[in-house]
């Protein structure tokens, strides 16, 4: 699925969540691949029999009104598409106005179960579910000292655990041998990275059918050590796919491990957005090949001389076409989402025709002159640099045009 195609999905399941209904009025549906369409339509025909003995008669006009548009959009569906279908449909609120509206979304992936639920709200949980970030890596740090474990979700490094040991330091005391001294710390050792292995698979295992690997940073010989030793459950020590050496070994050396790990975690989202942002802010403090803000990116975007779009997903602003109905003059001006401004031509308020998220309008713009383009989080520290100091609106440049 394209970034584009997923933002899209996002920003709908967004709009869906804030829908809310008087009563038990709206409805959801949802269709897996392998469903018989017949068998769903008999389904709702019963349905809408029993929605006749509802007691309240807004509830009960208002499911019937939502069953009747399901029953006549099925109408053209031989089969559910390939991942299946979920439709939303009811009366919601929408700035002070009540609107029945109806949405049908072929989802990115499988619809795992097919379901019909009426309530107050829209029943989202199994679209939301397809949005939650699969690819996870599993975090080891770990000196003499100290261990912590953790993952890398996506964009989000999150600490799981941590304890420290007893290892003794590496100076005997009292009157024992050298000997003697060096064997119970090599048992103190030993009963540490069984401590730790014991941790990271308690930690890991939940997330085994999303793990894609495991990296280990530590000083050497330990981190060398504790992997040899294989103290990790078999399907973890596996799926180990890097020693790295870091200085730290607490919450701060998961940092530093990812950081560390670079060539291994290309296709991470955060390192390939770090790389992204190191490159814009590179090229921007050479005034080179780097511009920001929507005015100065949409001139270049227009040039065809954008390498890579950069836009934050978090970006809530719209573009508007406003068009006079007296001289045909037609203006566009960017605005809040939701909100309305007048735009007035000779006096005449200018008539709103076309309306587009910005994200979606620069992200077309973008294709259509051959760009890249790349959807940026607040989840991350460079999708957080993008959004706060550069607007959400960046880019890095093929050429810059003369003046």
């Amino acid at each position: 699925m394209s970034t584009k195609l997923l933002y899209e999905f996002k920003r709908k399941l967004e709009e869906l969540e804030k829908y809310k209904g008087k009563g038990t009025e709206l409805i959801s549906l949802y269709i897996p691949p392998g469903r018989n369409v017949a068998d769903v339509t008999n389904q709702l025909r019963e349905e809408l029999s029993q929605a006749q003995n509802i007691k309240s008669k807004q509830t009960r006009t208002n499911v019937i009104a939502g069953l009747e548009v399901i029953l006549n959009r099925l109408k053209l569906y031989r089969k559910p598409p390939e991942n299946g279908l979920a439709i939303f449909t009811g009366v919601v609120n929408i700035d002070g106005k009540e609107k029945h509206i109806t949405e049908i979304i072929e989802p990115p992936e499988p619809i795992p179960l097919y379901k019909y639920h009426c309530n107050s709200k829209f029943y989202l949980d199994p679209l939301k579910d397809m949005l939650r970030e699969k690819k996870v890596y599993g975090l080891i740090v770990l000196d003499r000292r100290e261990a912590t474990i953790g993952v890398l979700k996506g964009k989000r490094i999150e600490k799981l655990d941590y304890d420290t040991s007893m290892v003794p330091g590496k100076h005997r005391q009292g009157g024992q041998s050298s000997v003697r001294f060096e064997r119970l710390r090599e048992i103190a050792i030993h009963e540490f990275y069984k401590k730790v292995g014991e941790m990271a698979n308690n930690a890991l295992l939940q997330y085994k059918d999303q793990l894609i690997g495991i990296l280990i940073g530590g000083p050497s010989p330990t981190k060398e050590e504790f992997y040899q030793g294989e103290y990790l459950h078999y399907e973890l020590q596996k799926k180990v796919i890097g020693l790295f050496d870091v200085g730290y070994t607490d919450e701060s050396g998961l940092y530093e491990l990812v950081e560390k790990a670079k060539d291994a975690l290309q296709e991470v989202e955060l390192i390939r957005e770090k790389n992204l942002i190191q490159r814009f802010l590179s090229e921007l403090s050479k005034d080179g090949l780097a511009a920001y803000g929507e005015e100065e990116v949409r001139k270049y975007l227009e040039l065809g001389a954008v390498e890579v779009l950069l836009l934050s997903e978090d970006l809530r602003y719209e573009r508007v076409k406003y068009r006079c109905q007296v001289c045909g003059k037609e203006i566009e001006k960017t605005i809040k989402e939701k909100e309305d401004e007048q735009v007035v031509c000779d006096g005449i308020v200018m008539e709103e025709v076309e309306r587009k998220d910005i994200v979606l309008e620069l992200s077309e713009l973008a294709e259509k002159m051959g760009s890249r383009v790349e959807f940026l989080s607040t989840e991350s520290e460079e999708g957080e640099i993008l959004y706060k100091a550069f607007g959400g609106i960046a880019a890095i440049l093929r050429f810059k045009p003369r003046s």
